[in-house]
């Protein structure tokens, strides 16, 4: 193998594992991905850290559970004093650089719904230096450099370094209407574009799927085309040294924007009907039956981000329209290939989390750890060609990625590092990796299943899986060889008493081999 190879790692935005053809999706067609697989090595049974956006994103920068990084829920920005693989590789000299999708920072200027407790009377509150336990100030310019207010000036730019990236040009937000760098690349290339973007500009449709907006923006102009392009000139701008570089697509996130022809590649009716509409038996447990009653009664909020209910026919909708974003991401990753020259360029594909797309009658993401939000793809295809399986059902994890990138550089990780690299499941030395994945998710708006915000711990290994929520009375267990489906929760089933316990103990001593082993001791005491 090389000792310096080049790297890039695309990775797409709430797309589960599913949904590509190389993973046997009966309907979509994805060339490129699955070429990148007939050379590489698949993974079946790859799972995110958080099945949220920012916290499985910092994981992957640093190999790192939530609870160690801090990015615990949507709405943290990762510590910039965060030691990232990126950086490890910039300080071995490697070039790198980041074109798309970071959030890694707040998107929005939104004030956050989860507030610090009020003083209690007769006391005083610390002063804002002294309430976080480290001495940070994330209000600081520094983490805002993707909102919105922070590229409201003509000149604006990424600070760089950012988490290890010496060249960044982003793109911010989801959707056609988004900003960043790609604003700036929009403009150059058609002034009055502006004027397409947004769903008030949107086109005619006639879907009724929450957040299905036909953009007005050609497939030239549309986010994807921009990180195709800024990429494809990146590479072609390289020179001998070695380098990194992460091609991070916004979409298939929701709205469902596919621009141009990709709005109709796919039709509703191509796509099954969720197993959960066909089965009459089957209970909701009480976050999902929340979902359902608050869609019901019309208090859901569809033009959020987080998990709604919906109609069998939404549902498909929302999978059509998912195929043609995906199929849009396709054709641009094979444009980017198209610009990797040699044969010293290890290549990866991943995403940060899934999507129910009508699985469990839900949409979008939250609390419900069910392997639709939390198995997504990976695909490594190395150099040296494929010396291993072409596919492998060896569980792993997002922070497994930072250790195997690594080790492929000859590099040592830093001390705290949790993944383990996957190089020996790569190259055919070892069939297994771990024996199950420890899943953390926290959030901070109040759940109305919950009367408080849901944090949500899981344990899920090869037949099952276990999740606990804190404060409420109730928990999950699939057994996934029966019901891989996880449509019958097991968690108060006499029977299946015995094996509660078992993995309850396993998810505590998840929980202990979590902890963090950072910083190492300066002395024996």
């Amino acid at each position: 193998m090389t000792a310096r190879p080049n790297f890039v790692m695309f990775i797409t935005d709430q797309h589960r594992a599913d949904f590509l053809g190389c993973s046997g999706h009966p309907v979509l067609r994805t060339p490129n991905i699955d070429g990148i697989a007939r050379t590489g090595t698949r993974f079946d049974e790859f799972h995110v850290a958080s099945p949220v956006c920012m916290p499985n994103r910092a994981s992957i920068m640093t190999g790192r559970m939530p609870s160690l990084h801090g990015v615990r829920c949507n709405g943290i920005p990762l510590d910039l004093s965060s030691v990232t693989f990126v950086d490890l590789l910039r300080d071995a000299g490697y070039r790198t650089a980041l074109i798309g999708k970071s959030h890694l920072q707040n998107f929005t200027d939104v004030p956050p719904p989860l507030e610090r407790p009020a003083a209690r009377d007769g006391f005083d509150q610390p002063p804002d230096a002294l309430r976080d336990p480290l001495r940070r100030d994330l209000a600081e310019l520094r983490y805002s450099q993707e909102t919105p207010g922070y590229w409201a000036g003509a000149d604006a730019r990424v600070a760089t370094p950012f988490y290890g990236f010496d060249h960044v040009e982003l793109v911010t937000g989801h959707g056609d209407d988004v900003g960043g760098d790609y604003r700036r690349w929009l403009a150059a290339r058609d002034a009055d574009a502006h004027r397409l973007l947004g769903p008030a500009n949107a086109l005619a449709h006639d879907y009724s799927c929450p957040q299905a907006v036909r953009t007005a923006i050609p497939e030239d102009l549309y986010s994807t085309a921009f990180v195709s392009d800024r990429a494809s000139a990146w590479l072609d701008s390289r020179d001998e040294q070695p380098f990194f570089l992460m091609v991070s697509f916004p979409d298939p996130h929701h709205p469902f924007n596919p621009p141009g022809r990709y709005w109709d590649m796919y039709r509703p009716e191509q796509f099954p009907v969720p197993e959960a509409f066909l089965r009459n038996d089957w209970v909701p447990p009480p976050h999902v039956a929340s979902a359902i009653v608050q869609r019901e009664d019309g208090t859901a909020n569809l033009s959020a981000m987080g998990t709604i209910a919906v109609s069998a026919r939404e549902a498909q909708e929302a999978q059509a329209l998912t195929a043609g974003m995906i199929a849009c991401i396709d054709d641009a990753i094979g444009a980017v290939l198209a610009h990797v020259q040699g044969s010293d360029t290890v290549v990866m594909f991943t995403s940060d989390h899934g999507d129910h797309l009508g699985d469990h009658r839900l949409l979008f993401k939250g609390a419900e750890q069910y392997r639709t939000l939390t198995r997504v793809p990976f695909i490594w295809s190395d150099t040296a060609g494929r010396t291993g399986p072409e596919r492998t059902d060896a569980i792993a994890q997002s922070i497994d990625i930072p250790a195997t990138i690594l080790e492929r550089a000859g590099l040592e990780p830093g001390d705290g590092m949790q993944g383990q690299s996957l190089l020996p499941v790569i190259t055919g030395t070892h069939t297994e990796h771990r024996d199950s994945v420890l899943i953390q998710y926290d959030h901070q708006r109040t759940a109305a299943f919950l009367d408080c915000p849901p944090r949500v711990h899981s344990l899920l290994d090869r037949r099952w899986r276990i999740s606990l929520t804190l404060d409420a009375d109730w928990g999950e267990i699939y057994d996934l060889e029966r019901d891989p489906g996880e449509l019958d929760n097991l968690w108060n089933d006499p029977e299946h008493a015995t094996v509660r316990a078992q993995l309850l103990e396993r998810l505590a001593r998840a929980e202990i081999a979590a902890v963090d082993r950072a910083p190492m001791p300066t002395a024996l005491a």
